[in-house]
């Protein structure tokens, strides 16, 4: 991977977009990529839309912008949709569109018009299941991790093990819930 990946992540605040954005591109630091993980900031409060993006590459990353043309683009909030264009800039030819969502790829592709790689997953559903809250992040990147291979799920886990550790080393059900969370969501996602 001597180009540079650049994923695209929307949210609402509160849902960990930006949180997603940092232990994804931690796990690939930790593969020894070169990443850029940042959000973009704007009027944050609870439920408003929020972005945050990742950039990846075996090689030292010389680009300080803005990501205006994602390989990935990542919604953790299907009604999103409703407000923001979720797939501009990505290109229907390469890109892939992740979906939080219990529809199908086929319905996403209907309801966007989008021609592109679409996959979805019901990451709201599995974050309550497995940690109790639908704070759908950690199964997005299990999720994305899937879809995209730049790194591997035991490297994704292991190393996002590590710094949940660090924030909730008394609460080991919190952990071990997003862990389980990650997993779910890696073998659950469908798409092409």
């Amino acid at each position: 991977m001597d180009t540079v990946f650049e994923i695209r992540w929307h949210g609402r605040g509160g849902q960990g977009a930006k949180t997603a954005a940092l232990l994804f591109g931690d796990a690939a630091v930790s593969t020894g990529k070169y990443i850029q993980a940042f959000p973009e900031y704007g009027p944050e409060r609870m439920g408003a839309p929020v972005q945050s993006f990742n950039r990846i590459s075996s090689s030292p990353i010389r680009i300080h912008s803005a990501i205006e043309n994602p390989d990935v683009v990542v919604v953790l909030d299907f009604t999103l949709a409703e407000q923001v264009d979720i797939t501009k800039g990505l290109d229907p030819e390469k890109g892939i569109l992740l979906v939080n969502t219990p529809l199908t790829p086929e319905e996403v592709k209907k309801k966007l018009g989008f021609k592109g790689k679409v996959y979805t997953v019901a990451a709201s559903k599995i974050a309550i299941e497995t940690i109790g809250r639908n704070i759908p992040n950690t199964p997005m990147i299990g999720a994305l991790t899937k879809v995209t291979g730049i790194i591997k799920l035991d490297e994704l886990i292991e190393d996002t093990r590590k710094k949940l550790e660090v924030k909730f080393r008394n609460r080991p059900e919190v952990i071990e819930g997003n862990i389980e969370a990650i997993k779910k969501a890696y073998n659950e996602v469908k798409g092409e």
